[in-house]
């Protein structure tokens, strides 16, 4: 078993919300924040906040840590969580995926090779660069990449050694896939709330 931290990228602008942090929106009465933190908390011994409001976090028990660059996006997000993960890995992932399941982390985390830099899940023809681990190896190429100001994540995978987990052996622990679903606008939200009204078993954090 290998050290494991859970980096929780808190950190946008929610433009697309209306610029209302979309972290603390509830969905079923619990914020999406508490969710996310509950199923990486479950997997992950430590867990990182990285945000820009570090004041807004403080009742979760969880390091928060700021970017360190003068612009935002989810690469210096990564970076910032990563540089302060304990151990060599950390899991990464977004406040706005609220069906993120624990099964998904385990196979994911599961799936570290000491001979691997990334481990990253695929859907279709995509991966999903916001559910993967990312080793402490990619802090070199990362920095690099961002000196450049290049915020796109997949430019670094070709630079470094890649592991992916098939969209197959994905759905043996989240049929639908719903750990990949984002809760970007105040529509989406909605939608998601129906959902889970529904009662749908595979929305369930497991």
């Amino acid at each position: 078993m290998h050290d494991v931290t859970g980096v929780i990228l808190a950190g946008g602008e929610s433009r697309r919300f209306g610029g209302v942090n979309k972290a603390f929106q509830r969905l079923g009465g619990v914020t999406m924040m508490d969710r996310v933190y509950a199923a990486v908390k479950s997997v992950c011994g430590k867990v990182v906040i990285v945000t820009n409001s570090p004041l807004d976090y403080l009742r979760w028990d969880a390091a928060l840590v700021t970017d360190k660059f003068g612009f935002r996006g989810s690469l210096v997000g990564i970076h910032a969580g990563l540089a302060v993960a304990e151990g060599d890995y950390a899991f990464v992932t977004a406040c706005d995926t609220p069906f993120l399941k624990k099964g998904v982390i385990e196979m994911v985390t599961g799936s570290i090779d000491d001979s691997i830099d990334i481990v990253v899940p695929e859907k279709g023809k995509w991966v999903e660069p916001l559910c993967a681990v990312y080793s402490k190896r990619c802090l070199k190429v990362i920095e690099e990449q961002l000196g450049r100001g290049e915020l796109v994540i997949k430019s670094i995978y070709g630079k470094l050694r890649v592991k992916k987990i098939s969209e197959k052996q994905i759905r043996t622990v989240d049929p639908c896939l719903v750990s990949f679903v984002n809760v970007n606008t105040k529509q989406e939200l909605e939608t998601a709330e129906s959902l889970l009204a529904s009662g749908n078993s595979s929305l369930t954090v497991g």
